[in-house]
């Protein structure tokens, strides 16, 4: 019974993560109603003919996007936004109060996408995107005063807002991607170096969506790596969690390639993962990076360490997420990349992203 809880337990809290951790979403934006023209006419004592007085109608509120740090899913966007409408203009040439603007607040890394075309890309924190403009106010019979008409009658109505249907994409903005194929023990290694917690099982395909885990070092350092759904041969083709996956590896500014140690040849993972990145977009693979050899616990593992490092140009860092044997290696080295990564941004004038 109690093992039957804990199955429980542990497919409740995949199921929420899948929930919670929202990387698409399709939104309906309207922007407010411009408000109507006033029509009066100025009435005092003595004053008979007093002439036009109705002011014009506000303007319809914008819906806007704006980037914001704090949000890290698109989970809180609603499928429907609309703008706040303007108000009526009124008699002694009053205008009416324009609309308030709607700010939906998106992660920072999101794209936004009319009919498949990107519209925009919000890479800055408080960085705003209009997505639906506000519809223009009405004129009041005062703005028709003429010579030749001293008495208008006509005033015109508010506009519409406009109205767009946009999609959402988040790429996950981590400084790291742990790339590697399912089951080479990519959410485990997250587990051991961060405070996130991914389900784990022995299955492929745990991971679902992307998981994001903060590293803490003590000069309050913080480098964001992120966990990536498993990837498969042919996801540049879209198969298993194929783009899904791919969107993300793209924000991320390097990569540590972890290799299951205890499968023959653990070199070819690293070719076929290569292979995909590059096929998805070209210059991928060439990031700055590591390799990372998990599973060294298992015996196996040490005679395949020993081949791979004569296979393979780059850094390799034999590791045990299940046991935590030599993570000290992998975290100074991914401190090094990421120290890289600021100066390289600094020295461009650019601000590197902060976590």
């Amino acid at each position: 019974a109690k093992d039957r809880r804990l199955r429980q337990k542990r497919a409740i809290s995949e199921r929420q993560l899948t929930r919670y951790f929202v990387d698409q979403r399709k939104v309906r934006v309207v922007g407010g109603q411009g408000g109507d023209g006033g029509h009066s006419f100025h009435s005092e004592p003595r004053k008979v003919f007093g002439g036009p007085d109705g002011g014009n109608g506000g303007d319809g509120g914008h819906v806007i996007f704006k980037a914001d740090q704090q949000m890290k899913s698109l989970s809180s966007v609603f499928r429907f936004y609309q703008g706040f409408h303007g108000e009526r203009g009124g008699s002694k040439n009053c205008y009416g109060a324009n609309g308030a603007h709607k700010y939906v607040k998106v992660p920072v890394g999101t794209l936004v996408k009319e009919d498949g075309e990107v519209v925009a890309d919000l890479t800055q924190h408080g960085e705003e995107y209009i997505a639906a403009y506000g519809g223009a106010g009405g004129k009041g019979n005062r703005f028709f005063l003429s010579n030749e008409n001293r008495a208008p009658k006509l005033f015109t109505p508010g506009e519409p807002g406009q109205e767009r249907v946009l999609q959402l994409e988040l790429k996950t903005a981590a400084h790291a991607g742990l790339v590697g194929f399912p089951n080479a023990g990519k959410s485990s290694l997250l587990r051991a170096i961060s405070r996130a917690k991914p389900a784990v099982a022995a299955y492929p395909f745990t991971t679902l969506n992307p998981h994001v885990g903060v590293v803490h070092y003590q000069d309050y350092e913080q480098v964001a790596v992120a966990d990536i759904p498993g990837l498969i041969k042919g996801a540049h083709q879209n198969r298993g969690l194929g783009m899904a996956f791919l969107r993300h590896i793209e924000r991320c500014r390097f990569l540590l390639y972890v290799l299951d140690l205890s499968v023959p040849q653990p070199w070819v993972q690293l070719q076929d993962l290569k292979y995909e990145l590059e096929a998805y977009e070209k210059g991928l693979s060439e990031r700055p990076c590591v390799v990372i050899g998990n599973k060294i616990d298992l015996a196996q593992s040490r005679i395949n360490l020993a081949l791979l490092r004569e296979q393979v140009a780059e850094r390799v860092i034999a590791l045990s997420a299940l046991t935590g044997d030599n993570l000290e290696e992998l975290l100074l080295h991914l401190r090094e990349l990421y120290d890289t990564y600021v100066k390289t941004e600094q020295s461009r004038g650019q601000s590197p992203v902060k976590w």
